[in-house]
């Protein structure tokens, strides 16, 4: 079992290959710039995707990190968001997933709190 994250753009241009993995977009907006018959995925999972609040107070810089992924992680363990969470586990416990996300910054994105997370309930 496994759980990477890869930006969606590094999956479009070949930069990173999933190979059997299971690929799950996990952003609630399409990515700016692919078109979608140009990404090979398996899910697109926008209940697991940060609220648009959350997600633009942390892009407008009224959130650090820290503070984003503690309150990610409380959407995350709402009942809309549980069920496709678990989905998420049973994938990764099958076999290898892929969280892919369209974010620039590769440390401080959303899919690698979504990883914690479903690794976490893996155990």
């Amino acid at each position: 079992m496994s759980v990477s994250c890869v930006r969606v753009h590094d999956l479009v241009s070949g930069r990173a290959d999933p190979g059997d993995a299971y690929v799950v977009l996990v952003d609630r907006l399409w990515p700016r710039g692919v078109r979608k018959d140009a990404f090979r995925h398996d899910e697109w999972c926008t209940d697991v995707a940060p609220s648009t609040e959350l997600r633009r107070e942390f892009h407008g810089g009224d959130l650090d990190f820290a503070d984003f992924a503690e309150r990610y992680r409380a959407e995350l363990a709402r009942p809309s968001a549980a069920g496709a969470v678990e989905r998420l586990v049973a994938r990764a416990t099958d076999g290898d997933l892929v969280l892919a996300y369209a974010s620039r910054d590769t440390e401080h994105t959303h899919a690698a709190v979504l990883a914690d997370v479903v690794l976490a309930s893996a155990d």
